[in-house]
């Protein structure tokens, strides 16, 4: 496993959606375009949040994306543009330990 690298080269970035056919059609177009290696689409995932004051509870998709950390910014911009939410969920997590030869695909090195 590679420590260094993979703090300093990639990231994981979760984003929900309100359902898998938007998820589907988003994040095929931001690994079309190369912002994001891939996505794993989790369907079913139940969201518990407060919204404008009121607690609301919603079925949504949970989208992880791997991408080069150099491109989150890109992606990040995609990601608002497209989104169906004013405000959507854009959380980058950086991997403490990512295995070599999957993080040279992620950020094509």
């Amino acid at each position: 496993m590679s420590d260094e690298d993979s703090a300093a080269g990639m990231l994981v970035v979760l984003c929900t959606f309100p359902d898998t056919e938007k998820a589907r059609e988003i994040c095929t177009a931001l690994v079309t375009d190369g912002l994001a290696a891939c996505a794993n689409l989790v369907p079913g995932v139940e969201s518990i949040y407060r919204w404008k004051g009121e607690i609301q509870n919603d079925s949504e998709t949970l989208a992880i994306l791997k991408l080069p950390a150099e491109g989150f910014a890109v992606l990040e911009s995609k990601l608002i543009e497209l989104h169906p939410y004013d405000v959507p969920e854009i959380v980058a997590i950086r991997p403490e330990s990512v295995n070599e030869e999957y993080l040279a695909w992620v950020t094509g090195r």
